[in-house]
């Protein structure tokens, strides 16, 4: 076999493994635990909603990708199969309740379901943004 075949058959393999590795890796990459995380911010769940709906762009360079702790009065909260999401509700708009939208972390499923409409509460979670209407947090806990 020539020399240059055996080359690009080595550099193939070299790439083959060094590719495996790189997504074992990947795949393997614990995931951050929101739960236990430092809120980069505490505010008052109204003041977030504010600060998103007086200019959302540079309430989104300062909040978005963040653990925001918040404290606000629970609106109601909404259970699906797998999900249980928080609202607080600011305002009624054309399609709508907007607020917060804090989606539970699956071990607070339970004690969100426990909870009642009116009721001071303090969250803590992952600001993913804002969709025109609400701010939502995701991987959210009850904090106590």
């Amino acid at each position: 076999m020539k020399s240059w075949v055996k080359i690009i058959l080595a550099l193939l393999v070299i790439g083959l493994i060094g590719g495996l590795l790189v997504f074992h890796f990947l795949y393997n990459k614990p995931h951050p635990d929101f739960e236990k995380m430092d809120a980069d911010y505490t505010l008052a769940a109204a003041d977030l909603y504010k600060s998103f709906t007086t200019d959302k762009t540079t309430a989104g360079t300062k909040y978005n990708g963040k653990v925001i702790a918040i404290k606000g009065k629970l609106s109601k909260v909404e259970t699906t199969d797998s999900l249980t999401v928080c609202v607080l509700v600011f305002n009624q708009g054309m399609f709508g309740d907007e607020g917060l939208r804090c989606t539970m972390l699956q071990k607070y499923a339970g004690h969100a379901g426990k909870l009642t409409a009116g009721q001071e509460i303090s969250l803590k979670g992952y600001c993913t943004g804002f969709n025109d209407t609400d701010v939502i947090l995701d991987k959210c806990s009850i904090v106590k």
